[in-house]
């Protein structure tokens, strides 16, 4: 009789769903309205800010920090342009209420559309599964055939001598800071860290970045590389490259960053220090083995070209499957299980041309392969490039630093890959993305009739110019 009256109090306690959604980042709620709108009952998780990195930590408020900094250094060259402007002063608080409330919007706005959705019951709470189709949430079970996880990443802390000794932000942290830093040390030269670099710098810091590799962004080709350096440099940002051994310490002006370095000081003291080592999923507190979901060695969840997992029933999207870092292949990932789950297609993650941008100034665009990649793929390439000090539109605007470069197969005459580092250039690279997409070779582009004056009309002149390498 016990174990009867136990069946019973814990069938009453389980909620049942036909779906199940752990967090709301940019995959998720899109996810939910796609279910929702099939008939399903969803229930969707947050333990903590609707929205994701994306809105909370990520595009949302660095973006919004991008434009006020942009404007500070527009003001501060006015009389490049034939302005005249008083003194410039930045008004942090107002700067960062500007950008938080960026966020608020986005953050209620995404929380009100999944509070009111039809079928969709909103759940705030750590979800931890006890079997592969139960999630605990406090004192709810909730069960469902169907589970997505969504939950996404956080910076990572590496176990630097000292680092537990000293106070240190991350881009979780920086984007609240409410003053300018004295002087900003950047710990990781990729793209976190060279954004928020030259937005505090702009801003009035001293900033200094440091990175343990022997130049910025190493997945970028050499060129790119060593533009984005100058591009700092001469906005007056400190790189320091080839730093080994750091180590961190207390110091009366804040604190005390060691380096090996084969050149410059061996220790810089920073008012403030910034983390920008990378990023790590948040799997380590799931109870992913209650339900014997598989993690690969960095705790990315392994899954399928249809992003389902080894679980059957269980799909993983967005940060934590290790199959993209932004917010445009999250999205995609929501758009490539719902198109296989309700519209009776086949979409894999493999036919994702990838692509992204750095959002410095001027910003760099990519998509494809580097060229660096190109040539280890034992392909027959030719190559174009153009200076941006020869384009027109980076000419009106005063803004000529960077270049365009095109990569191709000489033989299949397919693109293979493109950056453009300079004004526009995150826009500029879906002229090329776009033909990649469509599966067009170089010579369509070539043959396109662009708009003038923009940035995009020089792609069939770089094209022209072509050179096997």
């Amino acid at each position: 009789m016990g174990d009867h009256q136990n069946a019973d109090r814990a069938d009453r306690v389980m909620k049942h769903f036909d779906a199940i959604i752990i967090g709301t980042g940019q995959a998720g709620p899109s996810l939910a309205g796609r279910l929702t709108a099939a008939g399903m009952s969803v229930a969707i998780i947050e333990r903590k800010h609707v929205g994701g990195t994306c809105v909370n930590t990520g595009c949302m408020p660095t973006k919004a920090l991008v434009a006020s900094a942009y404007a500070a250094h527009l003001a501060r060259r006015a009389s490049d342009y034939g302005l005249a402007v008083d003194a410039l002063r930045v008004d942090m608080p107002k700067v960062m209420q500007r950008s938080h409330q960026v966020t608020l919007n986005a953050r209620n706005n995404n929380a009100t559309w999944l509070k009111t959705m039809e079928r969709c019951t909103f759940i705030e709470g750590h979800a931890r599964f006890e079997d592969p189709k139960t999630v605990r949430v406090g004192d709810e079970l909730l069960h469902a055939p169907k589970i997505f996880l969504n939950v996404g990443g956080r910076a990572t802390i590496p176990d630097f001598p000292g680092i537990d000794e000293v106070p240190f932000l991350t881009n979780s942290s920086i984007v609240m800071l409410e003053q300018v830093p004295r002087h900003l040390v950047i710990i990781g030269g990729s793209y976190i860290g060279l954004e928020f670099a030259q937005i505090y710098h702009r801003f009035g810091a001293e900033v200094t970045v440091v990175e343990k590799g022997d130049r910025l962004i190493a997945r970028e080709d050499p060129d790119v590389s060593q533009a984005v350096r100058e591009i700092l440099e001469k906005e007056g940002i400190r790189i320091r490259t080839g730093a080994e051994c750091l180590r961190f310490s207390h110091h009366p002006e804040g604190v005390g960053v060691g380096l090996d370095c084969t050149e410059g000081s061996p220790e810089i003291i920073g008012s403030n220090v910034l983390l920008a080592t990378g990023r790590r999923p948040n799997t380590d507190d799931l109870g992913l083995e209650k339900a014997g979901i598989e993690i690969d060695d960095r705790g990315y969840v392994r899954v399928s070209d249809d992003l389902s997992t080894n679980v059957a029933g269980i799909w993983a999207l967005g940060d934590c499957n290790g199959k993209g870092a932004f917010t445009h292949t999250a999205y995609n990932d929501f758009e490539i299980v719902a198109a296989n789950l309700l519209d009776g297609e086949s979409r894999k993650v493999s036919d994702r041309l990838p692509g992204y941008a750095l959002y410095i100034d001027p910003p760099l665009g990519r998509v494809g392969m580097t060229e660096a990649q190109a040539k280890k793929s034992g392909k027959k390439i030719v190559v174009g490039t153009r200076p941006m000090s020869r384009v027109g539109r980076a000419i009106e605007k005063g803004e000529t630093l960077g270049f365009m470069k095109v990569i191709a197969d000489a033989d299949s005459r397919q693109i293979l890959g493109a950056a453009i580092l300079g004004t526009g250039g995150d826009e500029a690279i879906h002229g090329v993305l776009d033909m990649m997409n469509a599966g067009a070779t170089f010579d369509a582009l070539r043959w396109a009739v662009p708009i003038h004056p923009t940035v995009s009309e020089l792609w069939p002149t770089v094209i022209q110019d072509m050179k096997p390498v």
